[in-house]
């Protein structure tokens, strides 16, 4: 099974909607995404994700399906803080060589309690989603076991889900098993970006998931649409 987690297209946050760039940059997602087609689609049900998800599933002839669990709200509420004197922003969002650093990194397990998670509800918002992707992947065929998945329903399926960077990130690190205040301070995910994990379903029943590109957005290239990092880095 091939699982695409796909970022929103550039949004309007409020209200919630994508600008004319992001429809564009939704349209040629959808062309990229055509090439070998998809299975299934999800969809947080933000709007802006919904929005991004619509062409790929008018091309291909599909219907996405909400998961409540993937709305960025809900990661918003149990990651987002005070990060400078008026402005609130993901607690992650801060410089990140103050959160890859000796103490953070010797927390271990329990990074949650480490200075620059321990004010945010970190702990329990990661344990929703954990649990909530579990029951998700297992659907798809591949339950969680260990650092791993076993193989409950080997398929060569094309999943995307349509999701957020806050989120998105969250969920990669714990699809990874890869500790969210590392995989956080190291890696991003920029809009319309397309991050693909292949399940290989192996003859001993249990896989885990590889990471064969993480927010490609090579259709943005093919477009001739603006190549920038969340509208502020030219890549």
């Amino acid at each position: 099974m091939l699982l695409y987690i796909i970022r929103h297209a550039d949004p309007i946050y409020n209200p919630d909607s994508l600008t004319e760039l992001g429809h564009k940059q939704a349209e040629a997602l959808a062309r990229r995404l055509a090439v070998n087609g998809l299975d299934k689609v999800y969809s947080s049900p933000n709007m802006r994700a919904q929005m991004t998800a619509k062409p790929t599933c008018e091309r291909l002839g599909l219907e996405y399906e909400i998961e409540k669990w993937m709305s960025e709200d809900l990661a918003w509420r149990d990651f987002s803080c005070k990060i400078d004197d008026d402005k609130y922003s993901w607690v992650f969002h801060r410089q990140n060589s103050q959160i890859k650093y000796d103490k953070t990194i010797e927390a271990g397990d329990k990074w949650y309690e480490s200075q620059y998670f321990s004010q945010v509800n970190a702990k329990e918002g990661y344990r929703r989603i954990a649990e909530c992707s579990d029951e998700f992947i297992e659907r798809l065929g591949y339950k969680r076991k260990d650092g791993g998945y076993e193989i409950i329903h080997a398929n060569d399926e094309r999943v995307a889900a349509f999701c957020h960077q806050g989120f998105g990130m969250l969920w990669l690190s714990y699809l990874l098993d890869i500790p969210p205040h590392l995989f956080l301070s190291t890696f991003d995910i920029t809009h319309s970006g397309v991050t693909i994990l292949e399940f290989k379903n192996y003859e001993d029943d249990y896989t885990a998931p590889k990471c064969l590109c993480l927010s490609d957005i090579s259709h943005i290239y093919q477009s001739g649409l603006p190549m920038k990092y969340n509208n502020s880095i030219d890549i």
